[in-house]
């Protein structure tokens, strides 16, 4: 919309939801901050974005005739749609995953205008190998009988046979991932298709502004309850190499593959291999889970969250005890006191109930925290080639995949503060003197705790003498 202003339509499938229809939320979306650039820059982009009734959990994705007609011209489909979450039902997450890009795929083959089908993945499709290629792997699963299944058992039937049907996957969203991809492969003889598989997709590194993001999952999740507090500690491996890229830089990779694939002269056949890129930055600028920890501990010290409850002050280990010890005495014991007093002073108690959903998330990820991936992305480094001289400005995520951890972190934080947690960039300055008084709770905490341990223990050890 701000950078290549001259399309002729953007059509967006949405649910009709919450009593609101497709058009009703495209336009409630569209006051998101995240277009406020474009609304200054090139507001005429707005008149020409519309939205189509539909649900990718629907057979031909619930699109009314009326709207097939309305895209019968189409020449370029980014799908995106996806269930992110790694606790969703077997059955839901094959219908969306896996049925919702076969049934696009079929309305794709429909569209004679049709020249860039842009299908997201993740580089995280493949779990059980720990070196994945941009290439398509053998199939863990026929997908035409999973659908099946999905379409005939009900949802408690299919999530007993995750386990074993499942081949050991982590979770059902990168098993149906996987899945997907087996169709978009089947599918590179019939139209201009490519496979595009981002890693961790975290917070804008620029544009359309810094920090940008509108959810919690992930890292980001993470970051945000380290940040206020409430986080003392993660099972993870802190040598694990993070993978993570800015929304920004996926974007501007998922643009240039489009001008890839829709410039492509020879036509696809079965014995010429699927395009695959693994938008990826690891091996460009490696940071590990431990230094990631580190640095965010520090910056959001700096600028602190106004919800904050203590002093951010989390670490990462493999080693069990200290993991649960930091979880029973710095998590549990402190959202238990929190949640008391709010109770004496009459208010709803919430820590508790926030500790539960962040075991939860930590449980989701652990797998991804304690396991190393290298991603090969020379495919999709190549995409630099492909940018002119007069276009480098808008497409600058070859400057971007090489940020510094601390620019990344810095903006990241920012973008938590802005637009999740709804307050100010920079801390206020109660906020900061808050801060200062948690920092000097905590070392006290901690020292009137090593106090209490060493004379519990001698108590123990004189007990133990005159036993002797």
């Amino acid at each position: 919309m701000r950078s290549f202003p001259q399309f002729s339509k953007i059509y967006v499938l949405m649910r009709n939801k919450g009593g609101k229809t497709a058009d009703q939320r495209l336009r409630i979306l569209l006051k998101d901050p995240v277009f406020n650039r474009a609304q200054e820059e090139q507001p005429e982009s707005f008149k020409n974005i519309f939205a189509i009734a539909g649900d990718c959990k629907e057979l031909g994705l619930g699109i009314s005739p009326v709207d097939r007609k309305r895209i019968e011209n189409v020449t370029m489909i980014f799908h995106s749609a996806a269930s992110v979450r790694f606790d969703d039902n077997f059955k839901d997450a094959i219908l969306l995953n896996t049925r919702g890009a076969f049934e696009l795929i079929k309305i794709a083959e429909g569209l004679k205008k049709l020249k860039a089908f842009i299908h997201i993945s993740t580089t995280y499709s493949n779990p059980d190998r720990h070196v994945v290629e941009e290439k398509i792997y053998p199939p863990l699963a026929d997908w035409r009988t999973t659908i099946k299944l999905a379409e005939h058992y009900d949802t408690k039937m299919l999530n007993i046979l995750f386990a074993k049907y499942g081949s050991h996957q982590p979770n059902t969203y990168t098993f149906t991932k996987h899945l997907a991809e087996q169709i978009v492969n089947d599918s590179r003889d019939k139209i201009p298709i490519l496979l595009y598989r981002p890693s961790m997709v975290t917070s804008s590194l620029l544009e359309p502004v810094p920090g940008w993001l509108d959810n919690f999952n992930g890292p980001i999740g993470l970051l945000v309850a380290c940040g206020a507090g409430v986080m003392m500690t993660n099972y993870s491996n802190p040598n694990i190499k993070a993978d993570m890229v800015a929304i920004d830089v996926t974007v501007q990779g998922l643009l240039l593959a489009g001008y890839k694939i829709g410039y492509r002269f020879e036509p696809m056949t079965l014995d010429k291999p699927l395009d695959v890129l693994h938008c990826s930055r690891a091996n460009v600028k490696p940071v590990t889970y431990g230094a990631l920890t580190e640095a965010g501990k520090r910056l959001v010290r700096q600028n602190p969250f106004e919800k904050c409850i203590w002093l951010p002050c989390g670490s990462v280990t493999t080693n069990p005890i200290l993991h649960y010890t930091r979880l029973i005495i710095g998590q549990w014991t402190l959202a238990l006191m929190i949640d008391s007093f709010l109770l004496l002073a009459g208010r709803k108690p919430m820590l508790l109930k926030n500790q539960r959903r962040i075991a939860m998330t930590s449980q989701a990820l652990q797998t991804f925290y304690t396991t190393q991936w290298l991603f090969s992305n020379e495919k999709f480094l190549e995409l630099e080639r492909l940018i002119s001289s007069e276009d480098l400005d808008k497409l600058r995520l070859f400057q971007y995949m090489k940020a510094e951890l601390d620019t990344l972190i810095w903006r990241g934080i920012g973008g938590c503060k802005e637009f999740l947690l709804r307050e100010p960039r920079n801390a206020t300055q109660s906020t900061r003197l808050r801060l200062k008084f948690f920092f000097f709770m905590h070392y006290l905490a901690q020292f009137v705790g090593a106090v209490l341990i060493g004379r519990l223990m001698y108590f123990f050890y004189k007990k133990l003498c005159s036993t002797a």
